[in-house]
């Protein structure tokens, strides 16, 4: 039998774009056994980062849920909720989950790691959240785990620095004239855990630094050796790069602020390595390298990575020349909100070639219109700039690409697909 190949060549290209023009676009191809799915979800009210493992173990990395009382949240400085309003931010989280959760499987979060407690990563309390059954309000990562079950929520504890459940503590000028309210989140926070902890058997743990064992695969472990999650840095604990020891940047008492109490994470898979961070810092007041902040300790243990997001969503006070240098991804991933974001300067330095050699690329999650009448043109250098962003690692580890999703699509379908990159 003979085949006309130019005949075949004009049919494939005839019915694709008949699909096209019914309307019909391409979508993520589903999990399989021995990817590594990282999903970089843009609600437009914070962080949230859904991971399937290799053998199918799921874990969410914040749940970010900025309250809608607040002048910035709904004015143009900020982004808006996507795709659209008719649910939460949280509810549209879940949403994500349950289309890409592998299927075949149970329907739950093996984990929940919370980085820090700002409203952008887990949730603000405010007179407009509902009620749970459990009488805690829904916001952020409580709303996500009433509406899926959680296993196992990784947060960084309560008592260091400073004990959080002491009324002293809360009574401190800094808490009680907080108008993000920290602390009558938290309350709600504790009271989500106690009632979840009874009826699914939630458990609550504290991040536990220089651990590879603390999230681990749950299904097929003995099938992905080279598979796993180091523990890098909570509460100012930095690991050592040697079994399970750190050393501490701050003393009890000393309290500088949530977001140089970040939990960060490494993932490894063969040979990719994947990095994040939470709102950890590197930049002094007066814009030089600091040091002693957080990211100049953490660079030497994480070390090169293939892919990195970027510490507190790009903002100026992050990524140091240092840091940038010694981490060096191929690609950046920032989790942004607010035109704020990213730093000018801050995009200086992830581009630069004199820090560190060869080719990265850079995605986005939004780039508000204020951001790009300030910065203009340079920000042409982004690979994307609006969507959901999915990292997916296969080949055991050796190769990965970088699909970015229609955050405007209840469908999202694929808008544009990058790679495949060589992990390092």
């Amino acid at each position: 039998m003979h085949f006309n190949l130019n005949k075949i060549g004009l049919l494939l290209i005839s019915i694709l774009m008949a699909s096209i023009s019914n309307g019909q676009t391409e979508q993520l191809p589903p999990w399989q056994l021995g990817y590594l799915d990282i999903h970089h979800i843009n609600t437009g009210r914070g962080d949230a980062a859904f991971m399937v493992f290799p053998d199918g173990t799921t874990m969410l990395v914040d749940a970010g849920d900025m309250s809608e009382t607040h002048e910035r949240t709904t004015s143009s400085r900020n982004a808006k909720l996507v795709p659209n309003r008719s649910k939460t931010a949280p509810e549209w989280i879940v949403d994500y989950i349950d289309q890409f959760l592998p299927k075949k499987q149970e329907r739950r979060l093996d984990y929940a790691l919370i980085t820090h407690y700002h409203d952008d990563h887990f949730g603000e309390v405010d007179s407009l959240r509902k009620i749970a059954p459990g009488g805690y309000q829904l916001t952020g990562i409580m709303e996500v785990g009433t509406l899926i079950p959680i296993k196992k929520l990784i947060d960084r504890g309560f008592d260091f620095p400073l004990d959080l459940k002491d009324g002293k503590v809360q009574s401190q000028e800094r808490f009680s004239n907080d108008k993000y309210g920290l602390i009558p989140t938290l309350k709600e926070y504790w009271k989500f855990i106690d009632y979840q902890s009874e009826k699914v058997g939630l458990k609550n743990e504290a991040l536990k630094v220089g651990s590879a064992n603390q999230i681990v695969l749950r299904h097929h472990p003995k099938d992905f050796p080279e598979f796993l999650v180091q523990n890098i840095a909570s509460n100012g604990n930095i690991w050592t790069g040697f079994d399970d020891s750190f050393h501490s940047l701050f003393k009890k008492g000393e309290f500088h602020g949530e977001n140089p109490l970040s939990n960060a994470i490494r993932i490894d898979f063969g040979k990719f390595n994947y990095y994040t961070g939470g709102d950890i810092a590197g930049i002094d007041g007066l814009g030089q390298t600091d040091i002693n902040a957080l990211e100049s300790h953490v660079a030497p243990v994480v070390g090169a990575v293939d892919v990195a997001t970027l510490n507190h969503h790009g903002n100026r006070d992050s990524q140091n020349p240092f840091y940038v240098r010694t981490i060096r991804p191929r690609v950046w991933i920032q989790q942004n909100w607010t035109a704020d974001h990213p730093g000018e300067e801050v995009l200086r330095r992830i581009l630069s070639k004199q820090l560190y050699p060869g080719d990265r690329d850079i995605f986005s999650t939004i780039m508000l219109q204020g951001t790009k009448d300030v910065i203009g043109g340079r920000l042409d250098q982004y690979k994307s700039q609006n969507g959901h962003i999915v990292v997916r690692v296969y080949d055991n580890g050796d190769t990965y690409k970088v699909y970015v999703l229609n955050d405007a699509s209840e469908e999202r379908e694929i808008l544009t697909e990058h790679g495949p990159y060589k992990a390092r």
